[in-house]
């Protein structure tokens, strides 16, 4: 799913004041900048402190290691994240959201650090945990759109909510990681109105067992 830029923050996202706050925020934002670069097998501690501008032994103490880190960075991603569309429309709450992942993979800055985390999440057990939470957590804000849209008689009473939200999105990520097309908002539109159609037709129905 998709993140804010952390240069402009939305209104009640922003923690309050504080030294340990601020120097929170420039290692994360210091993380960001090394795996933009260098990926997460470029992810050092001691240059993440450099560029943080805060002591080595202060970023070894709170975050131990690269992945845990990583997994901090994370959970600031989900809480600065935007919330989700409430238009009452399922159609444009779905575009809605496919258009904010597309934005966000696509900008230059976020659609790198998407890659390197979900390369961390592949050959890092801690990272690909930290990764599992930040889109359930995505999935999770998003969902309600689908249930007031069964709610409505829209779709099947026994839509799996969290299943339509990854419908939207998975496109969007599988042509991020698998082509050098453009990702814009034609492919999230089709994306969403996949999703939907899909949702109307049955196709994301829970599976009880």
């Amino acid at each position: 799913m998709a993140v804010e830029n952390h240069d402009s923050p939305t209104p009640g996202t922003v923690r309050p004041g504080g030294r340990t706050a601020r120097v929170r925020a420039a290692v994360l934002r210091a993380a960001e900048d090394a795996l933009v670069e260098r990926g997460f097998g470029g992810l050092d501690l001691g240059d993440v402190a450099q560029r943080a501008e805060v002591g080595r032994t202060t970023v070894y103490r709170r975050w131990g290691t690269t992945s845990a880190l990583v997994a901090d960075l994370l959970a600031d991603m989900a809480e600065q994240s935007l919330p989700r569309s409430r238009s009452g429309s399922l159609a444009e709450d779905l575009r809605a959201n496919a258009r904010l992942v597309q934005r966000t993979l696509a900008d230059p800055r976020q659609g790198a650090l998407f890659r390197a985390v979900i390369v961390a999440a592949a050959c890092d057990a801690e990272a690909a945990e930290a990764l599992r939470l930040f889109y359930r957590r995505r999935v999770e804000e998003w969902a309600p759109c689908v249930t007031e849209a069964v709610e409505r008689g829209e779709l099947p009473t026994d839509t799996d909510e969290s299943e339509v939200i990854r419908a939207v999105s998975a496109p969007l990520y599988y042509r991020m990681l698998t082509t050098a097309e453009a990702l814009d908002e034609p492919a999230a539109d089709r994306a969403a109105a996949a999703a939907e159609a899909a949702a109307r037709a049955g196709a994301h129905r829970r599976q009880d067992t």
